[in-house]
């Protein structure tokens, strides 16, 4: 593609043929354009004479970047991220037809993987991206981060509309939305699950987490688009106000809302609901259990509605929603029917919000075993150590993924919350402890790390899976002495 088409201008571009796109010197070819993006910890600007060596032809910068003119086309933006994410959706062209994105602070994973579930049902190819990777119709799971950076996106997303997958649900993570990385791509609807505290190691304050995540529905949801609201959270009012004003559609799911949960029975494996929608009532049976996952399904059957979905059949659909890996994921049972789940919670808001929806399932006691990731936000870890020992009956603090931070220092800030809790560094061996503890009638959950397949210390990532790790501890019957 010549660049005068990616950037709408003539002369020397005209001239100047792109083969692909990097904001990493490393991964620069003959023919690329190089993103010279600042980072947290370097400028883009000073890997330039890189990018060039290895056969830049231009470079996208900040016009304040100290570039020396004639070593290479450039080209100056002073959002050069927000410029990148467009340039990616012109290089690349395809997207499906149907695209939807979820924010907030939990669940975004769950609506995103549920509303795929949904379109599969009703008929259509589909795909999710984010935490769990892309997941699509008749491929391989491929992992990704939570919202990938610009250029991997449009190439996903071209490579999905190729393969006739024309719907699509993406998780947008305040800090994919910060750093524009969905820029670029046309949604039809999208949703706001809830709002806690969260990645405040990245965002100066809660107010400026809060803004990111607005950034959804303030500047890339188009006028005649559909807002999908969840009434419960306490930011709804203010998303409304600016839903209302950019001309957005809205659609309310819970209470209160046009899509909600009319009355609920608890069942071993689910929940018997009434679901409420159009003045009409549906009994259907959910195979989840907990009030957040039925939240979570509501939030995803009103983006399949927004987007054209039946209503009766996209709410009947929810019957046949399987759970989401590492989200309340049953791992297993002792012989004599304790249970074991691993879910992702790691925040304050999500810990709390576990905990108690198994109290309600727990006739013995009520086992966590968990930690906090290193290099990010430190404050809620006395929080969550807090939450933990008021609403569990045993706690075990343990790692987590301690980046390049002191394990044994992240625990201790953790401890000062849950004084009373067990510490023992080694994951798998708090595992195997808080099995080996088991009783009948007990429930352990295992949060933190979710479906994550290793476990980060240091510059190392080593092999761990909380399901594999408590199904071997569950087959060795516990501490192995």
């Amino acid at each position: 593609m010549r660049l005068s088409d990616l950037i709408d201008r003539n002369g020397d571009a005209a001239r100047i043929d792109i083969q692909g796109l990097s904001s990493d010197s490393r991964t620069v070819r003959d023919g690329y354009l190089f993103a010279a993006l600042a980072g947290t910890r370097s400028k883009g600007a000073d890997f330039v004479t890189q990018a060039i060596a290895k056969g830049a032809v231009a470079v996208l910068a900040d016009p304040e970047a100290d570039i020396a003119e004639g070593d290479i086309y450039v080209v100056t933006d002073p959002n050069p991220r927000r410029r990148l994410a467009l340039m990616a959706a012109r290089f690349f062209g395809g997207q499906p037809e149907t695209t939807v994105a979820v924010t907030g602070t939990n669940g975004k994973s769950s609506v995103a993987d549920f509303v795929r579930q949904i379109w599969e049902v009703l008929g259509h190819r589909s795909a999710s991206m984010g935490t769990l990777g892309v997941r699509a119709s008749g491929m391989a799971t491929t992992p990704t981060l939570t919202t990938p950076d610009p250029i991997e996106i449009h190439a996903r997303l071209a490579d999905l509309k190729r393969a006739g997958i024309e719907h699509l649900a993406l998780e947008a993570s305040s800090h994919g939305l910060d750093q524009h990385r969905l820029d670029g791509v046309t949604l039809k609807a999208a949703a706001f699950t809830n709002l806690s505290r969260d990645h405040l190691d990245y965002h100066a304050t809660y107010d400026d987490y809060f803004l990111a995540k607005l950034r959804l529905f303030g500047e890339l949801l188009q006028p005649g688009s559909v807002a999908v609201l969840n009434t419960e959270t306490h930011v709804y009012d203010e998303l409304v106000d600016i839903c209302w004003g950019r001309g957005l559609g809205i659609l309310t799911v819970g209470d209160g809302g046009e899509l909600r949960v009319v009355s609920r029975e608890r069942t071993a494996h689910g929940q018997e609901l009434v679901v409420g929608f159009d003045h009409q009532r549906f009994e259907i049976s959910l195979p989840l259990i907990g009030d957040f996952q039925a939240s979570n399904a509501l939030v995803a059957a009103g983006l399949v509605i927004a987007t054209g979905g039946d209503p009766v059949q996209t709410i009947r659909s929810l019957e046949r929603l399987e759970p989401v890996p590492g989200r309340l994921q049953l791992a297993g049972r002792t012989p004599d029917g304790a249970a074991v789940y691993v879910d992702y919670a790691h925040t304050p808001d999500a810990l709390r919000t576990l905990l108690e929806t198994l109290r309600p399932y727990t006739k013995g006691k009520l086992h966590l075993v968990f930690g906090c990731g290193g290099d990010r936000d430190k404050g809620k870890r006395p929080m969550m150590g807090e939450i933990a020992q008021r609403l569990a009956d045993s706690v075990i603090v343990t790692d987590d993924n301690p980046r390049g931070e002191d394990a044994a220092q992240i625990r201790r800030e953790i401890l000062a919350g849950c004084p009373g809790a067990r510490e023992i560094a080694d994951r798998q061996d708090a595992i195997d402890a808080a099995v080996g503890a088991l009783r009948p009638g007990d429930v352990l959950v295992l949060a933190g790390k979710g479906h994550e397949q290793g476990q980060i210390v240091g510059p190392a990532v080593l092999p761990f899976d909380d399901v594999d790790a408590a199904r071997a501890a569950l087959a060795m019957g516990g501490a192995r002495g």
